[in-house]
């Protein structure tokens, strides 16, 4: 009887023992994110990606495990949190932004690199091509030079007689020099004359929409770097109520901070399907053979509130073209 007792007492002290090794295991896989908005910024994205991952059967602590890195606008920064990335030996890197995403590259040259927000990957050197991006970086590509193009056509639909654009930029946006000829472009098309603000650092984002609001700016055109912008939407949106200046947004984010009108690229789809590369990734697909997509899902979002605190009244043609208006 002592010697079935023994047994069992060591049978179930085994157990426990083979139980709690189990639960200390790490994750199977480790992912990097690399971000320049904070993460409290950029929640609802980042909840997107790691709810992509859940719905494609991964447990977070069991399967994965995110290593989240934000820089919050420290180039310098940026850099130190690409390393530690590569030090940590992720099985995947996610890079938000194409700074990031050249960053990520100099970092490591084996570790994939998923894009979630490319631009254009080829131009900027991340791929070979679409189709076979050649190299250790894969993911999704944005057409931001001709959204900013879209944009400004929808704004003289609002604004028929846009004469006065004002567009408050990044001159560090990878793209800033093509979507500053796509729209003036677009502007020259209907007879209309931008005048570009450079936002180097946060500072300079009440600087232009003081001097637009002192202009006289028909409309506004609202493309500042995430990392610069992205934790002050609210204060940003508040400047154009305080200069009545209807302003277009390029994430919906800004509207529900109080923004008037966004129209742009679903970062929560993107951030979906970026959840979808690493999967590949890590049962066993090469970077190299997994093409680079495109966006599938555009936003266009009118916050109706807005409008009538600086006395404009949006066309029912264009209202009801909106995905989503906020009243």
């Amino acid at each position: 009887m002592k010697n079935n007792v023994r047994i069992l007492t060591l049978s179930t002290l085994l157990c426990a023992l083979c139980a709690f090794a189990h639960a200390q295991q790490p994750a199977r896989f480790r992912i990097g994110f690399l971000t320049g908005s904070s993460l409290s910024a950029q929640s609802t994205r980042n909840e997107a990606f790691r709810q992509g991952l859940i719905d494609l059967g991964y447990v977070e602590g069991k399967d994965i495990v995110i290593e989240w890195r934000s820089y919050e606008g420290s180039r310098d920064r940026q850099r130190a949190l690409a390393r530690e990335l590569v030090q940590l030996k992720a099985d995947v890197i996610v890079a938000v932004g194409s700074g990031d995403i050249q960053t990520a590259k100099e970092a490591t040259s084996t570790i994939p690199i998923v894009m979630m927000v490319g631009g254009d990957a080829v131009k900027s050197g991340f791929v070979t091509s679409l189709a076979r991006p050649g190299g250790n970086i894969t993911g999704l590509a944005t057409l931001r030079p001709e959204l900013s193009g879209k944009r400004l056509e929808l704004l003289k639909e609002i604004v028929p007689k846009l004469v006065r654009v004002a567009a408050i930029a990044s001159p560090t946006n990878r793209d800033y020099a093509d979507e500053k000829r796509e729209i003036e472009l677009v502007a020259a098309a209907f007879g209309a004359k931008v005048r570009i603000f450079d936002v180097k650092v946060p500072k300079d984002i009440e600087a232009a929409f003081q001097t637009a609001g002192k202009e006289n700016a028909d409309a506004v055109l609202f493309r500042v770097a995430g990392p610069l912008a992205a934790a002050q939407r609210p204060q940003i949106t508040a400047l154009a109520i305080k200069h009545r200046l209807p302003v277009m947004y390029e994430s919906a984010e800004y509207v529900e901070a109080g923004g008037l009108l966004s129209y742009g690229v679903s970062v929560i789809d993107l951030a979906r399907r970026a959840a979808g590369y690493v999967d590949k990734i890590l049962k066993g697909r090469k970077p190299a053979d997994l093409p680079v997509e495109q966006p599938t899902k555009f936003e266009f979002v009118v916050n109706l509130k807005a409008a009538q605190q600086i006395g404009l009244t949006i066309p029912p043609n264009v209202l009801v073209r909106a995905d989503r208006v906020i009243r």
